[in-house]
This record gives structure tokens, C-alpha cells and sequence, in this order.
């Protein structure tokens, strides 16, 4: 039985990347690189008070995993696009002389069979040393990244992040923290999901649960599927049996106290259509509260357009087009699995994790970021 989900509460977005307004200082620099299924993201940034500003960025599509559904294998093609994109990550790294960083590859690369050759390739041709990291710590990066938009009423939280080659959820219990200090006690879990000794009011981790399919493995799945309605109809049902295994609450709870937060270019891309945005605005997109029905009518009005209409939205973008719809299947999956009434959108994932883990763990936040 399908545990109730309940309201939405208010999230309160804080100001993640702004410009620096004087050249910093290289010893003061992180960088966070996240290697996914599909892009290559890096972000540069520089502590500021209890949140960074973001020096330099890079994003680039790569389709890494483009094959491996089919063949198991990271195809030669792709790695050779994913090397290119290294390298120029490689320049901003060098130009910035950043000292604290850490360089990450996820589900592709945790599925390859010739993952270690990649891995190696990588270090001698891009002079990156990447290192892949388990589902459970893509997880927790996930939702420490989303500790801003925690809000002081939430009691149960559920974080969703649907990747290129896997999707992360995690159910966490904040009602035995006080109140003021729930958004902290995200930030806390830089230590791990089950930390030992704290002097500070634990978030509790429910349950949590990597499934191994993703915007990019899904869609690849159903590849030989033409009818576009009947694609979409099953990409979700496959993922919705994926979900079985993940049911923190099996009995009826409170409706009151509850928030889901999506993180993932799927979120943010419903978001902006929602908005009806002809040019991708962030600080519209991040935290912005959207309902299911919401929902409901931007991924039925893109299953109207049908893939040509896709292509030529300009909600959507070149790069996500052919993506928007296995994304939105496992959405949807989601919310007829969890009934919820809201969804608080982040314009933030792996990469901001990555940076807030570190610049806690060195201490140079100010008391977590808020």
C-alpha cells in the first residue's frame, strides 16, 4: 500500500551562485565536478559568509552513457566527447590555481565494465583524476545541496534526484530537531547518513534508495518503442515497479509538516515551462513551489506537442528535448507513488553538494549555509 504524502510546506531559497566582486584569493577556491550519464558539470567557487559565490562554471551535454543500456560498455565515441569536456575543466582549474576540490563521475562509470580504462584515459590525456563515488554518497550530496530550501516547519522530508543514469531518494525524519535548526541538521549529514557522536540534534535517515535508472537509461530502454504516448506510459510504469523496495511509511501519517524537493534538470525544465519561460532565469526556477496538477498539465502538454513540438519549445532547449519525457515519466512515477500536493524545485544538485561538503568539513561556512 502507497504511503500518504502530506502538504507541501514553504521552503526559503537562499542565494547560492552571484558574483564575486573582486578577484579572490586561489587558496580560498573550491571546485566540484560532477561526471553524469549525461553532462559534465563543474562549478569554482569562493566561501562567502555562510554560502559560496561562484567563480567560474562549465556544463557541457556528453551523453557518457550513450550505449551503455544496450552494450555495457562506455562507447569510444562518448569518452572522447567526455575527455574534450575534461580538458577545458582542466584550464579553468589550472588558470584558477584551485587547491580544495573534488572531481566525481557517478552511475555510468559505477556500471561500465570499462570504467578503469576510462578512469585511467581520463588522468593521462586531461591530467583529471577522477573518483567514483558510491549511490549512497550521491544521495547525501544531493540532499545537502538542498539544505537551503529546507523549511523550519518540515517534519518529514523527501528529496528526489533524477540523474542521467540513476535516481536518488531520500526519506528523512527531522521531528525530533528543533525547529530553527532543521535546515542545519541537513547540512550536518556532510558526515554521513548515520553520523556517530554530535553535540547537535540529529536528522534522522529514514530510508534511501539509488535506482539505477535515470533520464538517459530509461529513455534508452524503451528506444525501439515508436508510439510516443505508449513510450511515456511505459517508462513510468517500469520506473513506478523500480519503487517497491522504498516505502518509509507504510501506514497512515500526518498530512501536516511534509516536504518533497526535486532536484534535477527535469524538475527545473517543468518548472520553467510552467512559468513560461522562453529564457532559463534561475533565481525564478530555484525554490519555487509547484503543485501536482501543475505538474500534471506541463508533462500532458508536452506529450501534446509530440517529439517535433519538443524540438521546437523553447522551454525546453536543444539539450533537453530528448530527455524531457523519460524525465517527467519517472516524475510522475513519483508522485502517484507518494501523493503530495507540492514539490519545492532546486535549481542545485551534486556539484553544489559537493562544494558545501567540503567548505563545512573545512569549516569555513559560518554556521551552516544560512
Amino acid at each position: 500500500m502507497a504511503p500518504k504524502r502530506p502538504k507541501g510546506t514553504g521552503a526559503f531559497p537562499k542565494p547560492v551562485e552571484s558574483p564575486v566582486p573582486h578577484t579572490p584569493n586561489s587558496t580560498e577556491l573550491y571546485a566540484a565536478l560532477d561526471l553524469g550519464t549525461n553532462s559534465c558539470r563543474m562549478l569554482i567557487a569562493q566561501p562567502k559568509g555562510s554560502q559560496f559565490h561562484v567563480v567560474d562554471s562549465f556544463s557541457k551535454s556528453v551523453q557518457l552513457g550513450a550505449g551503455l543500456e544496450k552494450y555495457g560498455r562506455l562507447h569510444r565515441g562518448s569518452m572522447q566527447r567526455t575527455i574534450q569536456a575534461l580538458r577545458v575543466c582542466q584550464q579553468k582549474l589550472k588558470r584558477h590555481r584551485v587547491k580544495h576540490m573534488r572531481l566525481v563521475a557517478t552511475e555510468a562509470c559505477r556500471r561500465a565494465s570499462n570504467a578503469k580504462e576510462f578512469i585511467k584515459q581520463v588522468e593521462r590525456e586531461a591530467g583529471i583524476r577522477l573518483e567514483i563515488i558510491s549511490p549512497e554518497e550521491e544521495a547525501r550530496l544531493a540532499v545537502i545541496s538542498c539544505a537551503p530550501l529546507v523549511s523550519t516547519k518540515t517534519e518529514q522530508l523527501l528529496v528526489v534526484d533524477i540523474g542521467g543514469g540513476s535516481t536518488e531518494l531520500v526519506w528523512i525524519d527531522l521531528s525530533s530537531v528543533p525547529r530553527f535548526e532543521r535546515p542545519r541538521a541537513i547540512m550536518r549529514l556532510h558526515a554521513g547518513f548515520h553520523p556517530t557522536h554530535s553535540p547537535f540534534p540529529a536528522a534522522k535517515v529514514v530510508d534511501w534508495i539509488s535506482v539505477p535508472l535515470g533520464v538517459a537509461t530509461l529513455r534508452d530502454h524503451f528506444n525501439d518503442v515508436e508510439d510516443d504516448a505508449a513510450r511515456y506510459a511505459l517508462m513510468s510504469c517500469h520506473f513506478e515497479e523500480k519503487l517497491a523496495d522504498f516505502a518509509p511509511y507504510r501506514d497512515e501519517q500526518s498530512r501536516e509538516g511534509f516536504q518533497i524537493i526535486g532536484t534535477s534538470g527535469t524538475v527545473t525544465t517543468v518548472a520553467a515551462s510552467h512559468l513560461g519561460l522562453k529564457r532559463y532565469d534561475r533565481t525564478k526556477v530555484d525554490g519555487l513551489r509547484m503543485t501536482s496538477d501543475q505538474i500534471d498539465r506541463v508533462i500532458n502538454s508536452y506529450l501534446d506537442l509530440g517529439p517535433q513540438g519538443r524540438k521546437a519549445d523553447p522551454r525546453i532547449g536543444h539539450d533537453r528535448q530528448a530527455l524531457i519525457m523519460s524525465g517527467s515519466a519517472i516524475l510522475q512515477a513519483l508522485l502517484r507513488s507518494w501523493p503530495t500536493d507540492r514539490l519545492s524545485v532546486a535549481d542545485r544538485g551534486l556539484r553544489e553538494g559537493l562544494l558545501y561538503a567540503q567548505m563545512s568539513a573545512d569549516g569555513v561556512l559560518e554556521d551552516g549555509p544560512f
